[in-house]
């Protein structure tokens, strides 16, 4: 296949897979949480994740960019450019960790490596993101400063968990299904 012909091919795959991924959050979103029921799992990363394995990293977060401006103006619309921006953030590191782990050493073992230490990455990035982005959101929403900020302290270990439990389950649902699809991925 021709250079021309496979970055072809690559768009019309990333563009399928942006698709899957709305699909997906539209259709599956489970509040793990009773106390936070805002905190909603869905798997929509998957698809992204995916993306990032078969085609790389740059692939990967340019997808995500995609995924999360679509999702942020249709599905996810509530929460604005918050949403999207946070999303971005989160997923955004995660990608290009897993991803540039990933494209070293294609084996399960470093699939495995490269899920964990995304998952590591989007915790933890989510934590000043989260203690920086979201009491502005709060604010920009009605809270005042200290409440909003009070807010965040009160929520931030659900968060965390939240976006461990999350990313994780995202993980293993990538690992299960990726060679599984990686034929019809690298055609």
């Amino acid at each position: 296949m021709n250079n021309v012909s496979k970055k072809t091919s690559d768009i019309a795959k990333m563009g399928i897979l942006a698709a899957i991924s709305v699909v997906l959050v539209a259709l599956i979103h489970i509040p793990i949480f009773p106390a936070v029921s805002f905190l909603e799992y869905d798997p929509a990363d998957v698809p992204i994740l995916l993306a990032t394995f078969a085609m790389g990293p740059v692939q990967g977060l340019l997808l995500t960019l995609v995924v999360c401006i679509i999702q942020g103006v249709t599905v996810s619309a509530a929460s604005g450019v918050y949403g999207i921006v946070m999303h971005l953030i989160a997923t955004g590191c995660y990608v290009l960790v897993a991803g540039f782990m990933y494209r070293k050493n294609k084996t399960k073992k470093n699939a495995i490596k490269a899920l964990i230490c995304g998952v590591v990455t989007w915790v933890l990035v989510m934590i000043p993101a989260n203690l920086i982005l979201t009491p502005v959101y709060l604010q920009a929403i009605g809270l005042p400063p200290e409440a909003a900020m009070a807010t965040v302290k009160s929520l931030l270990g659900w968060i965390v968990l939240f976006n461990l439990i999350k990313s994780g389950i995202n993980s293993v649902i990538t690992f299960l299904l990726y060679k599984r699809v990686s034929p019809i991925l690298h055609k």
